[in-house]
């Protein structure tokens, strides 16, 4: 029975779909300024094994990931880069789809671009206009009012009269409350569109409403994104949302929680962020992910290379473990792991869990490697087929133990080089000179497995 912690009730609840084995599961995606950081991998990457076990649990999914290709950092960024903002979001789109794709993220059923919903935005505007839970202030922008929503702050657990008391009134009195969020921003240069209060652009808020109705009628089972979302974005959201439909429906809000480098928020404007492709080139991408998730969603995750080497040394205990077996299929060996498997993942995705059986699985695998093949192949294919339907080891063992992202390309090239002189010893018999060059790799932590198909290695 799957349970799952609602950020709007502050317990787990027991999750049911609102129709039967389908899901609508809507998560705020990235706005397009910049590439990608540690943050985005950590919250993408969860919701991809959330998504990828939801369906492995027989739900039919519907994902849908927006893209914020209009706003203010994206219009700056563009014109300090000499490009149309067009052009620029379509490259940091498909720069964005590069890093993704290297963490092993699935691609969600649609992901649109909020200049694609212009007109939706505009209609909703327009009704919470007539409904009086928007108005227009002196500069000609349509600006929500948080006062006409009596549930205001009820997703993230502050009443109006705190938050009020916490916010600056700005000087220029374009609010009739500091609160108050644009709905519709006049703006006349690039980037902007007719509409009946005059040309301009969408606020922020307003986009993730008008593309849940659009694709679910504002009928969504789980709304997910970071935690930094909380407040005011999904607050903001929620409230607009429900005021334009009272029929609004967000049964599950689920948030994953931050990232901290050196007891700090990672933040830009703390200048501690580090990119995707940064970390990647360091990291096999399977390690970042396994970092990732061995801290559970919800919780801050500490960001540092101990921890990253930590994730690395666990991943390569779980490939040396499969390293030569030959997993089969259609047997019951292991299924009680199985069981503790879905148990955990029940419990509100509890991935650091689910490693842990992982290694149980990986300890019988090398309890009984050279005393019953049969059983060590069986909890091979347990182990694989687990770890599989959550986007973990899909490599051949071989490769990933000989991609430790320590060695140079210069070692790389020496170790390659060794075997092959040491298999031209081998085929001319010379085995002392042979032994020899197995020692000279031993000196190097690396290890020889001679197979009917080739000489493999990895490091000690």
């Amino acid at each position: 029975m799957l349970k799952i912690f609602n950020t709007r009730t502050r317990k787990k609840e027991i999750f049911k779909p609102i129709q039967k084995d389908k899901i609508n599961l809507y998560v705020c995606g990235v706005t397009v300024y910049d590439l990608c950081h540690v943050g985005h991998g950590r919250t993408f990457v969860f919701f991809d094994i959330m998504v990828r076990y939801l369906r492995f649990s027989g739900f039919q999914v519907e994902y849908i990931r927006n893209i914020t290709d209009v706003d203010d950092k994206i219009i700056l960024k563009s014109s300090k880069e000499n490009s149309t903002i067009s052009s620029f979001t379509t490259s940091m789109i498909k720069e964005m789809h590069k890093d993704f794709k290297l963490l092993g993220i699935d691609s969600p059923n649609k992901e649109p671009r909020v200049t694609d919903h212009i007109d939706n935005i505009i209609n909703i505007i327009q009704e919470l206009i007539k409904k009086k839970h928007a108005y227009i202030n002196n500069n000609g922008d349509v600006v929500f009012s948080v006062d006409s929503d009596a549930n205001y702050g009820f997703l993230s657990r502050q009443s109006l009269h705190s938050l009020k008391s916490g916010v600056r009134v700005p000087i220029n009195n374009m609010k009739n409350n500091p609160l108050d969020f644009i709905l519709w921003k006049i703006f006349n240069k690039e980037c902007s569109w007719n509409s009946p209060w005059g040309r301009g652009r969408p606020g922020w808020h307003i986009e993730c409403s008008a593309i849940t109705d659009a694709f679910f009628k504002n009928v969504i089972d789980i709304h997910g994104g970071g935690s930094d979302l909380l407040f005011p974005h999904h607050e903001n959201e929620m409230s607009q949302s429900i005021c334009f439909n009272n029929k609004s429906i967000i049964n599950f809000w689920m948030h994953t929680g931050m990232v901290i480098i050196n007891n700090q928020k990672m933040s830009k404007s703390l200048g501690n962020v580090y990119l995707l492709r940064d970390v990647l080139k360091k990291y096999e991408p399977e390690v970042l992910r396994y970092f990732f998730l061995s801290t559970h969603y919800r919780h801050p995750i500490y960001y540092c290379e101990k921890n990253l080497d930590q994730a690395y040394m666990s991943l390569k205990y779980l490939y040396t473990a499969l390293y030569n077996t030959h997993p089969l299929s259609n047997n019951e060996e292991g299924i009680n792991f199985q069981l503790d498997f879905h148990n955990a993942m029940d419990d509100d995705f509890n991935t650091p869990k689910v490693f842990s059986i992982f290694f149980k699985i990986a300890r019988k695998i090398n309890f009984f490697k050279n005393k019953d093949i049969l059983k060590t192949n069986k909890f091979s294919f347990r182990l694989k087929y687990l770890a599989n339907n959550l986007g973990f080891l899909l490599q051949k063992p071989e490769d990933f133990l000989q991609k430790k992202t320590t060695l140079n390309s210069s070692i790389l090239k020496k170790i390659k080089f060794l075997i092959e002189k040491r298999n031209i010893a081998r085929h001319l018999k010379l085995w002392k000179k042979a032994d020899d060059i197995r020692k000279e790799l031993i000196s190097l932590d690396i290890i020889l497995e001679d197979l009917p198909d080739g000489t493999v290695w990895r490091k000690k």
